[in-house]
């Protein structure tokens, strides 16, 4: 499936905020006021710190989705600053501490996982925060870096990474010599090429380095890694550049060289490090080659070598392999020998585009070290460097080095992790109390060991060089994919956060600190991982059915929980599960749950067993390492039983009015090939349904 939407146009959505505020003045509701009732034990991702070198009690913070707020407290209290603008999702932020009034915004985020949002260009405020002018670079998206001239305040380059699913000419890297008014795209490389990394030599601001990226993102797939990504460096202030990572500089060239990050040492200029998501496949090792019956065997095997085989060498790869207990050597050895199965289903069974995404043996992260101002480069480690980036390099991509000693350095990724020897070793410096995924980080250059570190739940700050770390996670800003509530008295409130899990608690909650003198604060965690859709047996409020990414849902009881995910027979490709896989409990009967994968599925005993009730209710998917041609959602009339609308990712929208057993699409009037959103039964008119589409 190649059919792509163009993105809204920024001048249509930048309209959209007067037509929302316009709504919202027009509204019914327009005059009841909104409690925050949290939680806040989590904030939301942060993409960007900025700090006062000459107080760092006083900081901002920037999130993925939760605008910018500032802290003159250390962390302990924070207020938002970006709340009115058209744009809530950032991807960097630079101050100008010598005039402390001074701060620039770059809206999009520079992340390109499937919660991160485009922007809508530059914004400037001279009055700390307090208004914000409109600066430009509107269709650029994404923003990778924001660099300020430290002598002239009118000079600044931005590094534009471009929309995440679309090729764009407004990739590169952007100079403005008159405080944003004009701006010059003065490196290009091609339409799928951005900048992601811009860093300048601190002593010497006619010298810039750019890290490009080639990436390619569609909803099936994702090409991380591309020739026109590189190294590239100007010595006439960003005017002109010049590529770096040539073949014969030392550091990796070619189709699969991914997401690059960039640091420059202040206390030895010509010293740079880089830390790269490199996309080249693993070396097959001897010493580690899978024993016994392999997936690659049997993907070659005939059918008389297969009924050679051992039936505890049989046995052994189904248990290893997690198939279900069902499923025994004996009889799939008999089914093979009567034709019903081959030995390519065993293989077949297990691979989807999940497995591939995660099950890919890449070289991955690698940290390369320039002492000549990027002309030639190293790598750090003689090892691999594992446990960090896994599939999903993209994610990360930051590097930091200590202001004072550069042989210290920081990486980002699962966890964070410190080297005191130049990359050569390193230890991770991840607590208890932190969040394992890392994207910002602020070293103090008068304080040794003063740590500021943005990630997925939000700020921490260590004064021990992270061997301790407290909270600072007061902004309300986490990411919910869905939210759902009970019918207990006072109801609860259940929440799916992005990377933070599912949390419940009751809506009475108001934000406040008494829960620190209490020890006992008000929401429950339920499940870790991305906390997705969330249903709630009303009749006793106790039984709970929720799950993190791709399918992987439980029914939580207070005797414990148990798993529910739909299984495909043997002899079938795998289900195709949405990132958000939908659920829903039948309002009619809440022992039947409904369940989406490329099909709708249907229990009648709370999802012990499940019944496939369609075909393929999508497109047919398409080739790649993401799963696509999926359910998104689905919703069942609370007016009558069996009246049941479900949506896809590809844009199609099904009803059946018979429980699953017949289906009717009756989309081919809406836009084609969105994403459904959400689709929503009436509660007043049978026949009515709602659809929500994005592009």
């Amino acid at each position: 499936m190649e059919s792509l939407v163009a993105p809204t146009p920024t001048e249509t959505r930048l309209a959209g905020k007067g037509q929302r505020e316009a709504l919202q003045r027009q509204s019914l509701v327009a005059n009841v006021p909104f409690d925050n009732i949290g939680p806040t034990v989590m904030s939301g991702r942060v993409v960007d710190l900025d700090v006062n070198p000459n107080d760092p009690t006083e900081f901002y913070v920037a999130y993925a989705s939760g605008g910018l707020w500032k802290t003159t407290t250390n962390g302990v209290t924070f207020v938002p600053l970006f709340d009115d603008e058209a744009v809530m999702t950032l991807g960097d932020i630079a101050v100008d501490w010598e005039n402390g009034e001074s701060l620039w915004v770059g809206t999009g985020e520079n992340n390109s996982s499937r919660s991160s949002y485009a922007g809508t260009g530059i914004y400037h405020s001279t009055d700390g925060g307090a208004t914000w002018t409109h600066k430009g670079l509107a269709e650029t998206h994404r923003t990778g870096r924001i660099v300020l001239h430290p002598d002239d305040s009118s000079t600044l380059w931005v590094a534009s990474l471009g929309p995440l699913y679309h090729a764009s000419e407004g990739r590169g890297i952007y100079k403005s010599t008159d405080g944003g008014t004009t701006w010059t795209q003065t490196l290009f490389i091609d339409n799928n090429t951005g900048a992601v990394d811009l860093v300048i030599d601190p002593g010497n601001p006619e010298v810039l380095y750019a890290s490009m990226w080639h990436r390619e993102r569609r909803a099936w797939n994702f090409v991380e890694g591309g020739e026109g990504s590189g190294i590239y460096k100007s010595t006439d202030g960003g005017d002109t550049w010049a590529k770096q990572t040539t073949e014969a500089s030392g550091f990796p060239t070619g189709e699969l060289v991914g997401r690059i990050g960039l640091t420059v040492a202040p206390s030895s200029p010509e010293t740079l490090y880089a830390i790269l998501d490199n996309q080249n496949r693993r070396p097959e090792d001897d010493d580690e080659a899978e024993e016994g019956l392999t997936r690659d065997a049997l993907r070659t095997m005939t059918k008389a070598a297969f009924l050679d085989l051992e039936t505890e060498q049989v046995e052994t790869y189904l248990r290893d392999n997690g198939f279900p207990d069902r499923y025994t050597a004996d009889d799939i050895i008999e089914q093979v020998r009567s034709d019903e199965l081959t030995p390519l289903d065993l293989v077949d069974y297990l691979e989807d585009a999940n497995q591939q995404l995660f099950d890919t043996p890449v070289v991955g992260l690698e940290v390369y070290r320039s002492e000549d101002g990027g002309t030639t480069w190293e790598r750090t480690h003689d090892d691999f460097i594992d446990a960090v980036y896994y599939s999903y390099g993209y994610y990360f991509g930051e590097i930091r080095v200590d202001p004072t000693d550069a042989e210290k350095i920081y990486i980002m990724g699962v966890p964070i992790l410190k080297s005191d020897d130049g990359g050569a070793t390193f230890t991770s410096i991840s607590q208890p109390n932190v969040h394992a995924d890392h994207h910002a980080l602020w070293i103090n250059p008068r304080r040794p060991g003063h740590l500021i570190n943005g990630n997925d739940g939000g700020v921490n700050i260590s004064y021990d060089d992270g061997e301790t770390w407290f909270k600072a996670n007061v902004p309300s800003v986490g990411q919910f994919y869905t939210v759902q509530v009970d019918e207990a008295e006072p109801y609860n409130v259940y929440g799916g956060l992005q990377d933070n899990g599912v949390w419940v608690g009751p809506h009475t909650y108001r934000h406040s600190y008494t829960w620190y003198q209490e020890g006992d604060y008000p929401y429950d965690r339920l499940l870790g991982g991305d906390g997705m859709q969330i249903e709630v047996d009303t009749r006793t409020n106790d039984i709970i059915y929720t799950g993190f990414q791709f399918g992987n849902y439980f029914r939580i009881e207070p005797e414990g929980r148990s798993g529910i995910k739909p299984q495909h027979e043997l002899g079938e490709r795998p289900l195709r599960f949405n990132w958000q896989t939908p659920i829903h409990l039948s309002r009619h009967n809440q022992d039947i749950l409904y369940f989406g994968s490329n099909k709708f599925h249907r229990s009648f005993n709370r999802g012990d067993d499940w019944e496939s009730h369609s075909g393929d209710l999508t497109q047919g998917g398409s080739a790649g390492d993401v799963p696509f041609g999926t359910l998104t959602s689905i919703d069942e009339s609370p007016l009558r039983f069996g009246l049941i609308y479900v949506g896809s990712d590809d844009g199609l929208v099904h009803v059946t009015q018979d429980g699953g057993y017949t289906w009717t699409r009756i989309s081919d009037a809406l836009p084609q090939d969105l994403w459904v959103s959400r689709v929503e039964a009436s509660n007043h008119a049978e026949g009515r349904v709602y659809v929500t589409l994005n592009g």
